[in-house]
């Protein structure tokens, strides 16, 4: 099953006086958080916290949280995680949340065999690299392209593949 509040960033530091936090982005971008009228505190959404204005401010986000008015206030929320409601947001076909991809077994597309588990996601710029975990412990990084993704079923926690030659062998 899949998590329904999930991770979008960290509060580092303070911004001004008024009680603005800077967050650490961990999304595609810091305007995404500029989706969101409420974020939470806790992984289960019972610590919700209204989002009163937001706004990108180079790779991080500055956000004005409802009740913290005062530089002390937001400095008592340095290093809390933030997370969203994966309800409050949709996702175009063929896209994923990074957390929802960690954790799936990575199987052939033809022949079912067992490649590993996906643990780790890299993100180049041209296209994401996932990283698979293989049984024995030895990493294999593949390109996550339509050449080589084949499905993704992250309810299923499987995806399966059809590698580029010489991934998993040593072939030339």
């Amino acid at each position: 099953m899949l998590k329904q509040f999930l991770e979008v960033g960290q509060i580092v530091s303070t911004h001004g006086v008024r009680g603005e936090v800077r967050v650490n982005p961990w999304c595609d971008s810091p305007a995404f958080l500029q989706n969101f009228k409420t974020l939470y505190f806790s992984d289960d959404g019972k610590e919700a916290v209204k989002v009163t204005a937001c706004r990108p401010h180079g790779n991080i986000a500055i956000l004005k949280l409802k009740g913290v008015d005062t530089v002390e206030q937001a400095a008592s929320l340095r290093n809390r995680l933030l997370y969203m409601d994966r309800s409050d947001v949709s996702m175009p076909e063929g896209s994923y949340y990074i957390q929802d991809l960690i954790g799936c077994a990575v199987r052939d597309a033809d022949t079912g065999a067992e490649y590993g588990v996906l643990h780790d996601v890299s993100e180049t710029g041209a296209n994401d690299v996932w990283h698979i975990r293989a049984p024995g412990g030895r990493e294999y990084l593949i390109p996550a392209i339509a050449d080589v993704v084949a499905e993704t079923d992250v309810e299923a926690r499987l995806v399966k593949i059809r590698p580029l030659k010489g991934i998993f062998d040593d072939e030339d």
